[in-house]
Parts: structure tokens; sequence; C-alpha cells
């Protein structure tokens, strides 16, 4: 046989020293790369996305969505690369949510965003706010949760530990921002009595514009004297209670108004506005010691991009305890509520064990066919490969997150192949005794190593196309066709450089030192075993055409029943499967004009309920106030939840490695009991779980299009109640405000202005009455957290309409006017946000799957039967649509979103791919071949595969995702693998005047004992 280029390197490497340094070498920069492999928990997605808030004090929703969110959608939607555009306009203010495509240039993006915004700034209307571009990435994803709490300490106190903590934690390297939850901070509450007020002639506006004026300093200049210059500084700023309550407010009978006598001043915590809480579960013995809930505040922390979540949490909280010390009192515990470093740290530990025990598992098939030497290759040699992935891993800035190490995990059943092949064959040859040991070395590398070139580059062109995958879920695909790629590229490297060095040491028949070879007793494969088995199969199939028939008809028979398991959901279809997290959350929203206390007892009956059921370590109750986001936070907008009748409950449960329950069957069991607590109180909850792939609005999102807003809402609110009556959909919710009552003061302007009252002075009036009113702070320059100084009334004096007419505003004359004579008040209904995406109108209708069909896909199916139902006014018809929004909103459409949207994504590009796949494999295999139908063999046996891959899902109840889909395009390359590898066997035979039914026979006798390797190790790679 000619010598080839795998043979070549094969013998360059066999006789050198230097092979045995180099594999040393290899094992220690992988070593040492898990080491310098930053650790987290979630990819570094690359998707530029930003937050607009722009105010337009006094503007009703639909004001604002003409004059500042439709024009802005406009502009942005004109910037290159910009894929969606969504606003919610609300009353008094817009917010627009601008996501740009996967992959482009972040800062490009957002530079490009910040431009169109402000050179169209001249377009705005007269009154509005500079808008406020917040940018939005994975990293503000907290990595680490740290709670206080105590017994004996209020919220009030626990909000100054939490400060000071706070500071000392921003010192961490890598430490991006720090945000504190819960609590209440610092203030100087200035509480008016409105009756002295009238007495002495003040009100709110004079009050705060007196405060607002004698809280000023400046450097007035320098003072020239002779040859000297000196500083002049002018005015005092207030630094204390004492100097806000001695302040001159006004005068009355010519004599001065203090304000200590028309107000109470002190020192002290702001208003109830949130409510933060820290309790256990019944898992966590503590729990006998804390049986109930205690005022927390919790820090949130987020890491920089690219930095280690394992290390700086270890640094941060080695912090932590080091100013325990000084900071924290004993009665202050402090708990780890979220550790994303220590999650990310045990799947890297996690997979390093599984990788080992995958090694392990290879070298004892390996042994069982070519004894301790073949698998002390295969040993060997293996770790080599996975040790140059990872340093290929670091040079690309990848991440040890859950998908990257998922990819390592997937690629561990593919790159053992190529060492296995040409360890299997230079066993076979040794056996043989035809060829001196080194030259039977060379003869065997040389008759499978250029098909092992081929069949890796067949595998290759399988996985990478999905490296193209389109959309959010595209970051999460990349790793593994990526590190598939380059994992298999180093694996056939090291078969042709490591494993002949390796092979020729342990896997040669021993003779001797010093003796010659001697050809004497060789094994002759038709005294194998495994030749009787697989000739007895084979022999009648090519022996008689019936039976070969036969056999191809029963498969394809096979092939057809099993994917009828699709049809009748026996196997059903879904994004992704269920990952199993140590956290979930619920979220609360009560009706729109709920107070928060009522808030707080519908979320602390359920924490309850929490509390006393299995698993629990430890609960949070955030009320009034949004909990730590995760990765669904982000893109759900969770962190801007604010108000008295919103509240979420973070739930910890015990370690995954702790429990036999997925974290999902929990969230499954809590959720009717939770529900029905909620639905005492008229709240909705929702069970809110960490997704195991890309985030979405919600699992089912119907988009509701049509040419007017208010029947738009109407088609949404049939639909919201069709998706509640329909089996396995739970969570039903929409983005439509409850019905609010508003009491709109209208001022008599002609009226005021006899009485010699300005409009501001009532609007500033009843302002500050309700909501209070920060003039100022007080200035310590050792402080790092302001002081406000906040104008407000008793709680007492602001109960009914009444109160609030009763107020004085002072006239131009000094007469004390109340607000009832200058106003008429009107009693209407609050006008809703207004939705638009890709400047077009929406109503929102959300829902989740929990059941035993946990795919949109089915439930979709269902309502779609149901939508005719839908009433509509006359002349309109309801359309459906799945892929786009409608070109046209004269008519009413219903579109489809949410997991589903990147369902149909992710399998059409996959399809795509498999199609490309399919293509580049044919062309490789004619090119070696050059042969036209060979490849079409070859091909043939693809979707014989699903036959297996459908059964085993059936048997083993699981969804057919999309990791599934990949496996199936990755089998196939494998398929193909073996199969090239088969026939270039055949076709040598051939060359050698072997008959056809012979060689076949040959070469499929001799595969068998490697295939059985290669598909053994894969049942022992998860």
């Amino acid at each position: 046989m000619q010598e080839g280029i795998s043979g070549k390197i094969a013998r360059s490497f066999i006789k050198s020293k230097l092979t045995i340094l180099l594999m040393v070498a290899f094992l220690l920069i992988g070593g040492y790369s898990t080491f310098l492999i930053p650790r987290e928990e979630e990819p570094q997605i690359q998707v530029p996305m930003a937050d607009i808030f722009i105010g337009f004090p006094g503007a009703s929703p639909k004001e604002v969505e003409t004059k500042i969110s439709a024009p802005l959608e406009k502009m942005i939607s004109n910037i290159k690369g910009v894929e969606y555009v969504y606003s919610t306009s609300m009353k008094e203010q817009a917010m627009i949510i601008v996501q740009f495509y996967v992959g482009q240039d972040v800062e490009r993006s957002l530079v490009k965003l910040y431009n169109e915004i402000m050179k169209n700034m001249d377009k705005m209307p007269q009154g509005v706010t500079m808008p406020l571009v917040k940018t939005r990435a994975i990293d503000d994803v907290p990595a680490l949760g740290i709670t206080l709490w105590s017994e004996k300490y209020d919220d009030h106190s626990l909000r100054q530990i939490g400060e000071a903590l706070t500071n000392e934690i921003k010192k961490v390297t890598d430490v991006s921002d720090v945000r504190i939850i819960g609590g209440r901070s610092r203030q100087v509450n200035v509480v008016l009595d409105k009756n002295k007020m009238a007495e002495n002639h003040v009100d709110f506006l004079s009050i705060s514009n007196h405060i607002q004026g004698s809280n000023v300093q400046t450097t007035a200049g320098t003072l020239l004297n002779r040859d000297s210059a000196f500083s002049v500084e002018t005015g005092n700023f207030l630094s204390s209670a004492e100097d806000v309550e001695n302040l001159v407010i006004g005068t009355n009978q010519q004599q001065p108004v203090f304000l200590k006598q028309v107000a109470k001043v002190s020192d002290g915590p702001e208003t109830p506005n949130q409510y933060v809480l820290f309790g256990y579960g019944k898992e966590d013995t503590v729990k006998k010691i804390f049986q109930s809930e205690y005022p927390a505040v919790t820090l949130s922390i987020a890491k920089r991009k690219g930095a280690d979540a394992m290390r700086l949490a270890d640094l941060i909280l080695t912090k932590v305890e080091h100013a325990k010390k000084q900071l924290v009192p004993g009665d202050v515990q402090v708990s780890v509520t979220r550790n994303y470093g220590e999650t990310a740290s045990h799947k890297v530990s996690e997979l390093l064990l599984h990788l080992f025990i995958a090694i392990v598992v290879v070298t004892l098939f390996v042994m069982l066919a070519m004894g301790w030497r073949g698998g002390l290759v295969v040993f060997l040699s293996v770790p080599v490969t996975f040790a140059l992935t990872l340093f290929s891993y670091y040079f690309l800035d990848y991440t040890l997150n859950r998908i990257t190490l998922f990819a390592l995990v997937f690629i561990t059943g593919i790159v053992v192949d190529d060492s296995i092949i040409i360890a299997e064959n230079m066993h076979r040859h040794f056996k043989m005794k035809r060829l001196p040991p080194l030259q039977a070395a060379i003869y065997a590398i040389n008759e499978v190593g250029n098909p092992t070139i081929l069949a890796t580059f067949t595998v290759i062109a399988a996985v990478l196309p999905m490296a193209f995958v389109s959309g959010l879920m595209g970051p999460y695909m990349s790793p593994m066709p990526i590190g598939a790629s380059i994992a298999m590229m180093l694996s056939l490297i090291v078969a042709l450089t490591l494993t002949p060095y390796l092979g020729y040491i342990f896997l040669q028949e021993k003779e001797k030192r010093g003796g010659k070879h001697k050809e004497g007793n060789p094994h002759r494969l038709e005294d194998s075993g495994i030749y009787k088995i697989y000739k007895s199969f084979i022999q009648p199939l090519l022996n008689h055409r019936w039976k070969r028939y036969a056999f191809i008809l029963s498969t394809v028979i096979i092939l057809l029943l099993s994917m009828v398991l699709f049809f009748t959901k026996t196997v059903a279809v879904k994004m992704l499967p269920f990952d199993n997290k140590n956290e979930f959350q619920v979220v609360i929203d009560m009706p729109e004009g709920s107070p928060l206390e009522k808030t707080a007892a519908v979320t602390k009956d359920i924490a309850d309920y929490v509390s006393r059921q299995p698993l629990v370590k430890n609960y949070q109750l955030y009320i009034g106030t949004s909990a730590p986001i995760s990765f669904n936070g982000l893109v759900r907008h969770y962190d801007l939840r604010r108000g008295d009748n919103v509240a979420d409950i973070q739930i910890n449960l015990v370690d995954k490695g702790d429990r036999k329950k997925q974290s999902h069957e929990i969230a499954k069991e809590m959720r009717p009991a939770i529900q029905a607590i909620a639905e005492k109180y008229n709240a909705n909850a929702k069970i809110v779980e960490v997704p195991p792939g890309p985030p979405v609005l919600s699992t089912i999102v119907a988009e509701i299009y049509g040419p007017d807003y208010d029947q738009q809402i109407n088609v949404a609110r049939q639909t919201k109640t069709i998706l509640k009556k329909t089996n396995d959909v739970v969570d039903v919710d929409w983005m439509v405000e409850d019905d609010q009552t508003e009491f709109d003061f209208e001022i008599d302007k002609e009226k005021a202005m006899r009485y010699g009252v300005a409009p501001a002075q009532v609007v500033a009036t009843i302002r500050s009455a309700l909501s209070g009113n920060v003039v100022g702070n007080l200035h310590k320059p050792a402080s790092y957290n302001p002081v406000n100084i906040m104008l407000k009334l008793d709680d007492s004096e602001k109960t009914n309409l009444d109160d609030l007419k009763n107020l004085k505003v002072i006239s131009q004359q000094g007469n004390a006017v109340p607000v009832g004579d200058l106003v008429k008040i009107k009693q209407t209904k609050k006008k809703k946000s207004i939705y638009r995406k890709n400047q077009k109108r929406v109503v929102y209708v959300t829902a989740d799957m929990a059941g035993k069909l946990e795919s949109p896909t089915y439930a979709m199916m269902k309502i779609s039967d149901q939508l005719k139902n839908i009433s509509l006014p006359e002349g309109y018809s309801l359309q459906e649509e799945y892929t786009k929004q409608p070109d046209f909103e004269d008519n009413f459409t219903l579109k489809w979103d949410g997991e589903w949207q990147i369902t149909y994504e992710v399998f059409r590009d996959l399809g795509i791919a498999f199609v490309v796949v399919i293509i580049v494999i044919y062309m490789l295999i004619v090119g070696w071949f050059q042969n036209f139908t060979v490849p079409i063999v070859m091909l043939a046996a693809i979707p014989l595969s699903l036959v297996g891959i459908v059964l085993g899902h059936w048997a083993m109840g699981a969804f057919f995702t999309a990791t599934s889909m990949i496996g199936f395009i990755a089998l196939a390359g494998v398929m193909v693998r073996n199969s090239v590898l088969l026939i270039d066997f055949i076709d040598i035979r051939l060359n050698e005047g072997i008959p056809l039914k012979q060689a076949i026979i040959e070469a499929g006798a001799v595969r068998t004992t490697l295939s059985c390797l290669q598909q053994g190790r894969w049942c022992w790679v998860p």
C-alpha cells in the first residue's frame, strides 16, 4: 500500500522522543486553561438592547403616543441593525425598548441609537424631559445576592448597614453595580399642619421655595486686597434637621414664621413604600429557631463583563466576612440568597467529573475488545483532545457557562472516535502478524488514516452549519457546533500523532527482547466470533433478493410507525427541555389601586404556604418592588416593577444534588395552592422559572392587532377567557390595567385669577399633599447617600376628597383660599397604557404551560379552533399569523409569539442546516470516491436513525427538543463516518481481488467491533 499523508505524519511521531513531551505539555495547557477561563451562569449573549425613558408631564397616554412614542419609533426603526422597537405610552411618560439583531456590535449600536435620538430632539414637543437611555446586557443580571435580616433591627437600620456594606463591596474589582433592595432610607420629614399653615398665611409652594432658597452655597468670586487675593464663599447649606426647622418661611403680621411653627420636622426613616422580608423554609433546620418572617434588605451584586463569577463571589463573601467585625452588628444575620458563581463552579466540577467518567467508561469498552493495553491508549490520548479544546475556548473568549459546558459534554461522544479507529486498526494488524511492528503500524494507519480524515470532515460538515442559527437561540447553540468542529480537528491531529505513538508502545504483540519478527500463528478474521455472527446475519440478505427487500421494507415501516408518534403526541415537540434550578419566583399582581398593605397581606399568606412546603430552603418577600432579576426578568423588565400593587417571592430550594425532584416539578405542585390563595384576594400570581434557553415575554404570547385599540382590548379579553379554559395552560394574564377610578381636579383659571392665585400653587399643593415633595437634601460631606428633605401631610389629613378640598393656598393679597373653591372635580376612569410593537398598536395576552403537553404548539392548535367564536364588530374577521406581524391593520389579527416564535425559527434554521449538511457531505464523498451513487448509499441510512431517536424519547418520556434535533444532525455525521470507513474497507478489499460479497462480510465484521465501541461510548456520554 502506498504511504499516504496520514502514514507519513504517524511515522514522524512514532519514533520521536518529542511526542511524549508534547502530550504532557498539552495536558498542562488544558489544565491551566480551566483556571483561566471565567466561570459564570449565563452565556455572554451579544444582543444590544436599550430602554429609553421620556417624561411628558400632564400628557395622557394617547398624547404621549402621538407626540413621543410613534415619532421616536419611526426614527429608531431607521437605524441599521434594529430588529424590534417596543413602546409603552403611559400617563405622563413613555418607555421605548430597542432590540438590535443578535451579533451586532454593542458599542456601535448604542452610539448609533444615541446619535439618532439626540439629532431629533428638536422635533420633540415643548415640555418633554431629556431622554434617559439605559443599556441592558446579560451582565446586568446579579451574580450574587446577599440578604441582611434581623429579629431586633428594623428595615431602616438594616438599610443603613446595607449602605455601609455596599461601599465596601464596591471596592472589589470586577463589581459593576450593587443595588440595595428594601429598607427605608434616611430623610428629613417635614410633616405640615394645614390649619397652622392657613393661620400663618403660607402654603406648600411658598414653603418649598423658601427651603430651596435657603439651601444654597456657592463660590462668589475673589476679593483683591492690596497684594493678596481672597476667595469668597456665599451662603450656607442645610446640614441638620435643626437647620431645617429653624428656617424662616414667611411673615405673619410683621412677625417671622418659622418652619417649626407649621410643621413637625424629624430626621428619620422615610414613609414605607416597599417591604422586604426573609424567612426560612421547612427544609432548613434553622427554621425551628427562626419561625417567622423578618425585616430584610438585599444587596443585588452584578459583575463586569467577562469576570469570573466564582472567583468574584468568593472575594465578595470574604470581604463581607471581614466587614462583619466592624460594620455588621452581631444581631444582624447575613444570608447568601443567590450565588451564580457557586452554581457555575459546581457545573464545571460536574462536567469534569462527567468527562472523567466518560473516558473511564470508553476505556473499559476498549479494554473488552483490545485488552488493557488498548484501553490505556485511549485513556491517555482522549484527555489531550479535551485539554486542547479548553485551550481553544480560552482563545475564543468563551466562558464556562451552562451552554459551553453542555457543548463540551455533547462533543465527548465525538472526539474519542478518531483515536479508537486508529488504535483498533493497529491492534488488528499487530494480531495478524503479517508485517514487522513498525511497518504494521504504518500500514494500519495508512489503511484507515485517509478515510478517517474524510470521516472527520463529514462530522464537521454535519455540525458546523448549526452555528448559523439566527435569533436569540444562535448564541445558545453556537458553542456546540463551533466547539465540536474545533474538537474534531484536534482529535484528528491527536489520532494521527499521539495515538500511533501510544499504540506502537502498548498494542504490539510482545516478543523476546532483541528477537526478530515472526509471522507464525497469525490471527485469522474468519476464526473470530464477530465474523461468524455477522456472516450468519448478512449472508442470507446478500444471497436472496426477497429477503433484502423484506428487510428494507420492514425497516421503512418501522420508521413510518415511529414518526406517527409525533402526530399522536406520544412524543411531544418542545423548544428546550426544562432545566433543574435551585430557585424560582412567584410574581404577584394585585388590581391597580390596591394599597401596599393589602398587597403585603396576600404576599405573606402565600409565603406562609411556601414556608411549609418540603424542599424549600428559604424565601424572600419583595412587596412594592422587584426581586433580584434573572435573565428571564432582564428581558421581561421585572426590575421595573414598582408600585403598591406588585410583589415578588423569591423561593430558594435545597441544592439539586440533595433532592430527587426537579425544580419544574416542584413549581408545578405549588402552583394550584398558590393561585387559590391569590384568587381569594383577587390577585394574579404567576410561577416564573429560570428558562433553559433564551427568555421570552412568556411561553404563550398572543399579540392582538387591529384598527381600533378598544376593540383590540375586547378581542384580547375574549382570547384570555379561551386560554383560561384550555387544558395545560396556566398563569393566564394580559398587559392591560384594571379599571381604576380617577379624580380630575380641573382648575377654574378665571376664578383663580380673581382670587389672586396662580394655578401652579394649586397643582403644587395637591401634589405635595398626596405624594410629598422633595425640596432638597441635607449636605453631609461624609455621607455617600443623599438625605432628602420631604414636605408632606400627615396620612390622617388626606383620607378623602373633603380633606383635599379644604387645603388652603395663599393668594397675592395674603388670603387663605380653599382649593375646593378653585377646582371642579370630575370622576373618570384612568386612561390605560398603550402598547406598540414595530410601529403597530398591540395588546398582549400571555400564559404559561404546565401539564402533560407543555409545548405551546399544542395549546395554539386547540385555541385556533375556538377563535372563530370570538365576537367582532360587524364586517371584521380575526386572522391568525404564526411567523410575522400583519402587514395591514385594517382587520383584526392574532399573531402567536413567545416560545413558539423561537421554536419556529430554530427548527426552521436547523432544517435548513440539515439540508446544507446533506449537500456538503454528498460533495465530500463524491470528491473522495469519485462516484455519484456511493454517497446516496451512505446517506440513505440517516433517516433510519429517527427510529431509535423517536423510540428513545418515547421510552424516556422526553420531549423532542432543539437539542434532540442537534443530536439528530450530529448523528447524521457520525453515521456517514461509519459508512465511509465501511465502504472504504470494501473498496480496499475489492482492489485486492476479493469478491464483492466476501468483501462486504469482511468489512462488516472488521468494522462491527469498531462501531460497537463507538456506539457503546455514546450511551455513557450523559
